[in-house]
């Protein structure tokens, strides 16, 4: 398994929170996902991950990832 962090400082409601992590969720590969709004934080862990996929995702659901 790998893991891939980034954050996402644009995010400010659960709404956000729930919308990235279920765009990443979608991804092949990706086992989990966890989503901090805190700390703005996003953890991914899966085999295969491909960050520009993931950042592309993110982007998708209306978000800039860092």
């Amino acid at each position: 398994m790998n893991t891939f962090v980034t954050t996402v400082p644009d995010m400010s409601c659960s709404h956000c929170e729930r919308a990235v992590g279920e765009a990443i969720s979608a991804l092949a590969g990706v086992a989990e996902v966890s989503v901090d709004l805190g700390s703005k934080r996003v953890e991914v862990v899966g085999t295969d991950l491909d960050a520009e996929a993931i950042r592309a995702a993110i982007e998708e659901a209306g978000y800039e990832a860092a």
